[in-house]
């Protein structure tokens, strides 16, 4: 679809034309949800005069790309019918291999037939594409005039009142639709599973299956530091404390352990030292906004940690996550950015939980604060996971990404058990352990990898793509990372490189090939979610032999002392049948 061209037939838009500042209760399977939560803008936005200089030349939108666009359409009318032509051409060749007499003598029936099986399958591909395309349009809304407008913005900082503009500019939607690969940077042998920031910006850590950490000089693309992380499996997560001058960089990995490795001014690494084990593997950790010494972890093992690397003995347990006397294992953590006592995890089932430090009683509802979950998903037969979620700027709103389902948004100072207030469609979230970030200074954007290799990105008022991008060679995009303060990306995947987006493209991007992809990404999550439950039976097979070998490994050598101080004491028998980042949650 063009921005100038428009087909009331095929475009598809949202239920209301609403102002995507207020927060009016979305349509959802048919009614009306969520509450009147106003989602403010930044407080650092001021109204800009209408000068008619955006950078946005095209209008995004939803599903509904190049629609009109005699190009475009072509080739997609093209690429919807390659499925039909199979079937036409194979049937074309098997009259070709049958006896011209039986040709001749059925050829008038079997005409019949194929043209009636014909007209059944083109009816049945539109019925799918009325189905794919107001599952779509049932969470959408109007865009909002572009709220950043280059020029006035430029004339403003030129005398003086520019003191906004860089801030501004990274939260422009005009930017992110000119998102383009600058380059990557090579230097792991595995899976890229992780990768931060520190906070000036000037330095990229990854973590890889690897088991090595590689600190990058993103700018000049190449390696200030690398260094072997101390793991014994796959590293999940590398962060660097803040207000440690980049000297502490915490990690995590798939065996549990949580280690910290010591920096010097000098690029080296001092050493990596455990102070913590967890008894299954640990994918997250939260960082305390303002402090360089403490820090959550979360594991599998449903134990949060809260670790204070002044303590002789950092470790100490938070919190065991349960419901109805049933541990859930943990995939995600994060800690609010307003209030430090309150953090939220997520992980093998489909509520989002939020704790506070000083009010956690586990005789009540197991000390847990709030849960959020979409009300669909609350008895829904399907095995939802919880793969990553996170906080926004403020803290007001939550993010959370189900696996093989959608992203969904909550208003985190509604009460317990209120409805999400937006919804993001069009990717895949099935393969791996997928991440999900706000995009943008006030988090005016949504971002998430996905299974068919594409990084999209999402307005998060209007929850239309703006973005749509192939960010890996091997299918599977797992992180995301936002820089603190320039318009600029870093993400990583299957690929053993990291790759590094920049808005230098000269004009806005179409979305080619958007439409295609969704439909196929939303009839791969059908037909999967028939058969998850042979999924879940080799999980629970491989429980139990677990479960068997350690009795055996207990009875023959004893209890093994899993004390934090024991630095080779990681439980190699935690890791399952989804030993490596990239396989299979």
């Amino acid at each position: 679809m063009m921005a100038n061209k428009e087909d009331s037939s095929t475009r598809l838009t949202g239920s209301e034309s609403s102002d995507p500042r207020k927060g009016r209760g979305s349509q959802q399977d048919g009614r009306t949800t969520g509450s009147d939560t106003v989602l403010s803008p930044c407080p650092e936005e001021e109204e800009e005069e209408e000068d008619g200089d955006s950078m946005e030349e095209s209008e995004p939108y939803g599903l509904a790309e190049e629609g009109e666009d005699d190009g475009e359409s072509g080739m997609e009318r093209r690429m919807d019918e390659r499925e039909e032509g199979r079937v036409r051409e194979s049937r074309k060749r098997r009259r070709e291999r049958e006896p011209s007499e039986g040709r001749a003598t059925h050829s008038s029936s079997s005409s019949d037939e194929e043209e009636e099986e014909e007209a059944e399958e083109e009816n049945e591909v539109e019925e799918d594409e009325r189905e794919v395309e107001a599952w779509l349009a049932a969470d959408l809304r109007d865009l909002a005039a572009p709220a950043w407008r280059a020029v006035s913005s430029l004339r403003q900082r030129e005398i003086g009142r520019g003191a906004q503009f860089v801030r501004r500019a990274c939260g422009a939607r005009g930017l992110v639709q000119r998102l383009e690969l600058q380059g990557s940077l090579e230097q792991h042998t595995g899976c890229v599973n992780t990768l931060h920031f520190n906070p000036s910006g000037t330095c990229l850590a990854s973590g890889s299956d690897d088991l090595r950490v590689v600190l990058w000089d993103w700018a000049r693309r190449r390696v200030q530091l690398e260094f072997d992380s101390g793991h014994k499996s796959n590293v999940f997560q590398a962060k660097f404390l803040p207000h440690s001058g980049d000297s502490s960089l915490a990690m995590c990995a798939r065996d549990g352990q949580i280690r910290v490795a010591e920096l010097s001014a000098t690029q080296r690494c001092k050493g990596t030292k455990r102070v913590a084990q967890h008894k299954g593997a640990a994918h997250k950790l939260a960082l305390e906004p303002n402090s360089p010494c403490t820090f959550l972890s979360a594991g599998e093992d449903a134990v949060v940690f809260g670790i204070d690397l002044r303590l002789d003995r950092p470790a100490t347990k938070i919190v065991l996550v349960k419901d109805s006397n049933r541990n859930i294992g943990l995939y995600t953590i994060f800690v609010n950015p307003a209030n430090v006592h309150q953090f939220a995890v997520g992980g093998r089932d489909q509520y989002v939980r939020i704790y506070d430090r000083r009010k956690i009683n586990e005789s009540d509802n197991y000390g847990v604060l709030k849960k959020f979950c979409p009300s669909h998903l609350v008895s829904s037969e399907t095995k939802t996971n919880i793969t990553c979620l996170v906080y926004s700027h403020n803290g007001t709103e939550l993010l959370a990404s189900y696996n093989d389902e959608d992203i969904y948004l909550f208003d985190a100072n509604l009460p317990d058990g209120a409805e999400y207030s937006r919804r993001y469609k069009g990717h895949r979230n099935d393969v791996t352990v997928k991440g999900v970030n706000f995009y943008g200074p006030c988090s005016e954007f949504v971002v998430s990898g996905s299974d068919c290799g594409h990084i999209y990105l999402w307005d998060k008022y209007s929850s239309r793509i703006i973005q749509f991008m192939k960010g890996d060679r091997g299918g599977v995009v797992n992180c995301l990372e936002p820089h603190p303060c320039l318009p600029m990306l870093a993400t990583s995947g299957l690929d053993h490189d990291v790759k590094l987006w920049a808005p230098t493209a000269e004009v806005p991007t179409v979305l080619k090939g958007l439409k295609e992809v969704i439909k196929k990404n939303k009839r791969e999550r059908d037909e999967d979610s028939m058969r998850y439950g042979y999924r879940y039976d080799t999980q629970l097979l491989w429980f139990l032999m677990r479960h068997r070998r350690l009795q055996r490994s207990r009875r023959t050598e004893g209890e093994v002392d899993e004390s934090w101080s024991s630095a080779d004491s990681s439980n190699e028998e935690d890791m399952g049948p989804d030993s490596m980042q990239c396989m299979s949650s």
